[in-house]
């Protein structure tokens, strides 16, 4: 931020900045590959233009803002969540259609991880004679941003692991030989969050155990965002998903990946291909870490976890949980109950050092607490 900014105008740069972030927030899981962008154009401290990512990531979100703003945004300012792209990609340059709208200053959150951009934008803008203030909500930034900012800097999407437990940590009941038997845990006000979680991801995983035990549809099926339901990925080492399950019947309409190992069956690979689902063929362990470099590299950079205990646990050792969301009810479901994190007690992640607890929320009867990476 520029130091000789009164503290009343920051506070009215802070305002503008908030309004892109909450422009930005539409975009996610809606936007990848690319980042889920806002933009706002403010002249006379009036909003002219308003502008986030659109579906499939383009157009951007200045691009857009700059559209609506039209004339209007000649010697004006522009709030943006992230920095403006300075290379041809898909589009030009936002920073050339920053330039050639007549923009005279722009307030950027964060620098962009991507090094196709990382700074070269913000240099753009200043040769050209824009001033630049780069850092305002930088912290909000890179929460809205940590998918694409992880996707850049590691290889892998952001994984959000959402559980649904009873007042004693279970997931579910143990069936015969110690399958999971799917019981109601939450209220209909958690369930409704869940939905909208699904709409803000890019993506959601489960094991082949949970689509077995479940035959779940894991879509967003909240009204007015049926749209917006996220691929769907099931790890699968044998390809034991049945062709008559809800997610294979509904490939067509929703797209589901299977991640499978070199040694499943080439026919069940054929008849799921057949039938709409993509297949990823990964080395035969299924090595988490691999299959998230798969995703990010098919453009994946929100996902979200939602499968049962063992996939849990396996996310928590790996190290690979950013986000947690834990949805408890009052009630118990005692001995025959099963542990939310197979082989693991619940304190592995509520008391762990890598993840602390940013909010806390009643929803109806149920609670849901969220913990972020530290």
């Amino acid at each position: 931020m520029n130091p000789a900014l009164t503290p009343e105008a920051i506070a009215v740069d802070r305002r503008f900045m908030n309004v892109a972030l909450a422009l930005g927030a539409r975009g996610l899981g809606n936007a990848w590959p690319n980042p889920a962008v806002g933009a706002v154009v403010v002249r006379d401290d009036v909003i002219v233009g308003r502008g986030w990512t659109q579906p499939g990531g383009r157009p951007h979100a200045e691009t857009e803002a700059l559209r609506r703003a039209g004339s209007a945004a000649r010697g004006a300012t522009l709030y943006v969540t992230l920095e403006p792209c300075s290379h041809h990609g898909k589009t030009p340059p936002c920073a050339d259609a920053i330039i050639a709208a007549g923009i005279a200053r722009v307030v950027s959150a964060m620098e962009d991880p991507n090094r196709a951009v990382a700074g070269k934008g913000h240099m753009r803008l200043r040769a050209a004679g824009i001033a630049v203030s780069v850092g305002l909500g930088i912290v909000e930034a890179r929460r809205a941003h940590a998918g694409h900012i992880l996707r850049m800097r590691e290889g892998r999407p952001h994984a959000t692991l959402k559980l649904a437990m009873s007042a004693d940590g279970k997931v579910g009941l143990r069936g015969a030989h110690d399958a999971r038997h799917p019981v109601a845990i939450t209220g209909e006000d958690a369930n409704r969050r869940v939905h909208f979680l699904r709409a803000t991801h890019d993506a959601i995983m489960i094991g082949v155990g949970t689509a077995l035990a479940d035959n779940p549809q894991l879509t967003c099926r909240l009204p007015g965002l049926e749209h917006r339901s996220p691929v769907r990925i099931v790890l699968d080492r044998r390809l034991r998903l049945p062709l008559t399950g809800r997610l294979v019947t509904t490939a067509r309409t929703v797209p589901v990946w299977v991640v499978t190992g070199e040694a499943s069956s080439p026919a069940a690979e054929t008849a799921l291909r057949g039938v709409g689902v993509e297949v990823i063929r990964l080395p035969d362990e299924l090595d988490l870490n691999v299959a998230l470099a798969a995703l990010s590299q098919r453009g994946i950079t929100r996902l979200m976890v939602e499968g049962g205990p063992r996939i849990a646990a396996s996310f928590m050792r790996a190290n690979l949980v950013d986000e947690a969301v834990l949805f408890q009810s009052q009630q118990d479901l005692g001995v025959e109950g099963l542990d939310a994190l197979e082989g693991l007690p619940l304190a592995a992640l509520t008391a762990s050092k890598r993840l602390d607890l940013a909010d806390t929320e009643n929803l109806g009867a149920d609670t849901v607490a969220t913990y972020l990476r530290v």
